[in-house]
C-alpha cells in the first residue's frame, strides 16, 4: 500500500489499483482529499500493472459532499474540475464504489467514474438546494444524462437522498454490492470490465434521455407550476430548473458553462449566505458553553404525556415514531379516546400517502397506552406536561408528579411562556424540572424550545438535547422570561399589527408584506387558521377589541367560513368588507386619525422591534448567541430560511440601520420603540448581531 497523502491510499488487489479515501468524519472534499484523488488517479493511470481502477472510501461514508467551510476562500491545490478529468479520461475502468451517502460533489465524483456500485443502505443525491446553490462541478449536466429529466428535477430541487434501490432502476448505479462486501464486488466488477472489455462510459456523451425531452418545454412549465408553493422566494430551485433546460437543449459543454454561471451567481448571493449560515447555525445550537460533551445522560427509554388533545397526542407520536413507549395520561375517557383516535388517524393518513406501512401504523399505536391514573407514570424517565396554560394546574400537576415519579425521572412542561422556576418550585426536585416546548402540531414542526430554570441540572439538558435529536427535532436550549425566545419576539409583531390596523392599514395589507418577504403567511391570515376564539370567553367579551367583535358575531376565522377574511366553500381568502367597517368604526370611536401606510413602513414597524427584542433577549442572557434565536424562528415560526433569522437579516439591513428606525419610531410612537441598551453600545462599537 503507498500513501499519496494523509487521507489517500493506493494498493493493488491483484490487476486493479484501489484508491481509499479516508478524511473523517464524511469523506468531505477539502484540498487535501482532492489532492489525494488527482495524485491517486494519475499514480493508478501510469501504472501499467493496474488494469482497473477503484475508488471506495473509509468510515461511515463515501464522499459525502463539498467541504463548505471552504466556500469563498482561496482555492488550494486542484480543483474538483481537475479531479473529475483525471477521473473520466482515465484509459482504464473506473469505477466508483459506494457506501453511506453520496452527496453533492461526492454523487458528482462518482458520476465521472465509468461504472458504479453500491450497497443497498446507500443513498445517492444532490441536495446542494437546501444551501441556496445547484450542483456546481457537472451534477446539473450529468444527473438528467443518467436518471433522465423527470427524476433530475424531482431530486435536485427536493435534495432528496435516493437509496440505491431506486438509484439503481434509475440507471444512477450499476450494480448493487452484497451489505459489508463492497470492497471484493466492486473489485470483482472491475475485473469483469476487463475481461468483457466493457466501454468507458463516459456520462457526458449519453445523450439518449435528455433529447426525449427536447422541444417539450411543457415538461417544464408542469413542473414549475406544481411546485410554484413549494418554490416561492427562493432562487436556488428555479436555477437548478434552468440547469437541467440547458442540459436538454444544449451540448454538454454550453451546458457546463450555464451551470458554472448560474452557480456564480448563487454562491456570491445572500440567499445562499442565508441559507449555509442557517446550516451552521442549527449545529452551533447544540453547542452549551457550560455543559460539556462528556456530562452524564439519563437513559430514557419510556415517556409518560399528561394530557391527550393536540399537543399532547403530536408530542407522544414524537416518541412512538423512534421506539419508545410512551404512557399518555387524560382524566376523562372521552377525552384519552378521542385523542388516540386523531394519532391513529395521523398515522393512518400517513399511511395512505406511502409514508409508512400499514404494519408500522400498529407498531406504533401499540406503543402508546391511554391511561386515566397519573399513578401509572411512576416507572417512567420523562414526563412531559402538555395541558393548557394555567399555572395553577400546572403547579398542581407537578406537586403530584413529585410525589408519584421514581428518583431520577426527568420532569417537562410544555408551557410556551409560563415561569418555569415557579413550576419547579412546589418540587423537591427542581434540578430534575425543564422546560420542553413543542410547536403545533407537535408531530410535524421541528423546532423544540429548551428551557433551562435556574436549577435545572447539567445532565437533564444535555440528556433533553439528545433526547430532541433522537425525535427529529432542531433544538434550541433558551432561558425562563415571558414568551421564551420564540414568542417574546413574537408579541412585538403581533403589537404592530394590530397598531396599524388602527392607524389605516387593512390586515390583507399587513399579511401581504409579511408574506411577499417570505413568511408563509402573515398575523391575521394566521390567526383566522388557527381561530380567533382560542383564549376568548363569550361570557367576558365586551366588543372591547376588533377580534371580540368578529367572534361576537361568529366570525371565528376558517372553521366558521369568516374571520378577519371571508372563505369559500375551498376556504380560499378574500379581503371582507364586514371586517373593514368593523375597523373603520373602531378608527372613529377611537378618534384615530387613519392614513396611507406604506409597505416599507408596514415591514419595518413588523420587523425591527423584533430584532430589537432579540438584542433584549442576549442582554439578559436568555438565549446563548444570536443565531440561536434565528433558529427558533427559522424552524418555530416560519420565517424565510432565506432570510437567515432575525438576527442574520438585522446584520444585513445593518444594526446603525436598526437603530436610527428605532429612534425615529419612538419620537413619533412612544417607548414600543425604545431601542436596547446593548444595540445603542453595539452601534456605538462597530459590531453586529452576529458579534453577540
Amino acid at each position: 500500500m503507498t500513501a499519496i497523502n494523509p487521507v489517500t491510499d493506493l494498493s493493488m488487489d491483484g490487476d486493479v489499483a484501489v484508491i481509499t479515501l479516508n478524511s473523517p468524519p464524511v469523506n468531505a472534499l477539502s484540498a487535501n482529499v482532492r489532492e489525494g484523488l488527482f495524485e491517486g488517479f494519475k499514480a493508478a493511470t501510469a501504472n501499467p500493472d493496474a488494469k482497473a481502477i477503484v475508488l471506495i472510501c473509509e468510515g461511515r461514508t463515501f464522499i459525502a459532499g463539498a467541504d463548505i467551510t471552504e466556500f469563498g476562500g482561496a482555492s488550494r491545490g486542484p480543483s474538483l474540475f481537475d479531479v473529475q478529468e483525471m477521473m473520466e479520461n482515465a484509459p482504464k475502468p473506473v469505477i466508483a464504489a459506494i457506501h453511506g451517502t453520496a452527496l453533492g460533489g461526492g454523487l458528482e465524483v462518482a458520476l465521472v467514474a465509468h461504472y458504479r456500485v453500491a450497497v443497498p443502505s446507500a443513498r445517492l443525491g444532490l441536495p446542494e438546494v437546501n444551501l441556496g446553490l445547484l450542483p456546481g462541478a457537472g451534477g446539473t449536466q450529468r444527473l438528467p444524462r443518467v436518471a433522465g429529466v423527470e427524476k433530475a428535477l424531482e431530486m435536485m430541487t427536493s435534495g432528496r437522498h435516493a437509496p440505491a434501490k431506486e438509484a439503481l432502476e434509475m440507471g444512477l448505479v450499476d450494480e448493487l454490492a452484497e451489505e459489508g462486501k463492497l470492497r471484493e464486488a466492486a473489485v470483482a466488477f472491475a475485473r469483469r470490465c476487463v475481461a468483457e472489455n466493457k466501454p468507458l462510459v463516459k456520462v457526458r456523451d449519453n445523450n439518449t434521455k435528455v433529447e426525449a425531452a427536447r422541444g417539450k418545454p411543457e415538461i417544464f412549465e408542469a413542473f414549475r407550476k406544481a411546485n410554484a408553493r413549494k418554490f416561492r422566494g427562493f432562487l436556488a430551485p428555479e436555477y437548478n430548473i434552468r440547469c437541467i433546460e440547458a442540459a436538454v437543449n444544449l451540448p454538454f459543454d454550453e451546458g457546463l458553462a450555464v451551470e458554472r454561471k448560474l452557480f456564480g451567481e448563487l454562491v456570491t448571493g445572500s440567499q445562499s449566505a442565508a441559507q449555509r449560515y442557517s446550516f451552521f447555525a442549527e449545529r452551533q445550537a447544540q453547542k452549551i458553553p457550560d455543559v460539556p460533551d462528556d456530562t452524564p445522560l439519563i437513559p430514557v427509554k419510556s415517556v409518560g404525556i399528561i394530557g391527550a388533545g393536540t399537543m399532547g397526542g403530536g408530542i407522544a407520536m414524537n416518541f412512538a415514531n423512534v421506539g419508545i413507549p410512551v404512557t399518555l395520561v387524560e382524566v376523562q375517557k372521552e377525552a384519552l379516546e378521542r385523542g388516540l383516535k386523531v394519532i391513529r388517524g395521523n398515522y393512518e393518513r400517513t399511511a395512505s400517502r406511502g409514508g409508512i406501512t400499514a404494519a408500522q401504523v400498529e407498531e406504533r399505536m401499540a406503543l402508546i397506552t391511554g391511561s386515566l391514573d397519573m399513578n401509572d407514570l411512576a416507572p417512567v424517565d420523562l414526563v412531559i406536561e402538555a395541558v393548557f396554560e394555567r399555572m395553577d394546574v400546572k403547579k398542581d400537576i407537578f406537586t403530584k408528579l413529585d410525589a408519584i415519579c421514581r428518583p431520577g425521572a426527568i420532569l417537562a412542561t410544555n408551557t410556551s411562556g409560563l415561569n418555569i422556576d415557579e413550576i419547579a418550585s412546589v418540587t423537591k426536585r427542581p434540578e430534575a424540572v425543564i422546560g420542553l416546548h413543542f410547536f403545533s402540531p407537535a408531530n410535524v414542526m421541528k423546532l423544540l424550545e429548551i428551557v433551562r430554570a435556574d436549577h435545572t441540572s447539567k445532565s437533564v439538558i444535555a440528556t433533553s438535547m439528545k433526547l430532541a435529536k433522537q425525535i427529529g427535532k432542531i433544538a434550541a436550549l433558551v432561558g425562563v422570561c415571558p414568551g421564551f425566545v420564540g414568542n417574546r419576539i413574537l408579541a412585538q409583531r403581533q403589537r404592530e399589527a394590530q397598531k396599524l390596523v388602527m392607524e389605516g392599514a387593512m390586515p390583507w395589507d399587513v399579511d401581504r408584506v409579511l408574506y411577499d418577504f417570505g413568511f408563509p403567511m402573515g398575523p391575521f391570515a394566521m390567526s383566522d387558521l388557527a381561530g380567533l376564539d382560542i383564549g376568548w370567553v363569550k361570557e367576558r367579551s365586551k366588543g372591547e377589541s376588533i377580534r371580540d367583535v368578529l367572534c361576537e358575531m361568529d366570525r371565528r376565522g376558517q372553521k366558521t367560513g369568516a374571520g378577519y377574511y371571508d372563505y369559500d366553500e375551498n376556504r380560499n381568502a378574500r379581503p371582507s368588507p364586514v371586517t373593514e367597517k368593523i375597523i373603520n368604526d373602531f378608527i372613529v370611536k377611537t378618534g384615530s386619525n387613519p392614513r396611507t401606510v406604506s409597505d416599507e413602513e408596514i415591514l419595518e414597524r413588523c420587523i425591527y422591534p423584533m430584532i430589537n427584542e432579540g438584542v433584549k433577549i442576549l442582554e439578559e442572557g436568555k438565549a446563548i448567541r444570536s443565531s440561536d434565536i434565528d433558529v427558533v424562528w427559522q424552524n418555530g415560526y416560519g420565517w424565510p430560511v432565506y432570510r437567515g433569522g432575525p438576527m442574520w437579516y438585522g446584520d444585513q439591513i445593518g444594526p446603525a440601520k436598526v437603530l436610527e428606525k428605532m429612534k425615529e419610531f419612538q419620537a413619533k410612537m412612544g417607548d414600543d420603540f425604545k431601542p436596547a441598551a446593548l444595540l445603542e453600545k453595539l452601534v456605538a462599537d462597530g459590531k453586529k448581531f452576529s458579534d453577540l
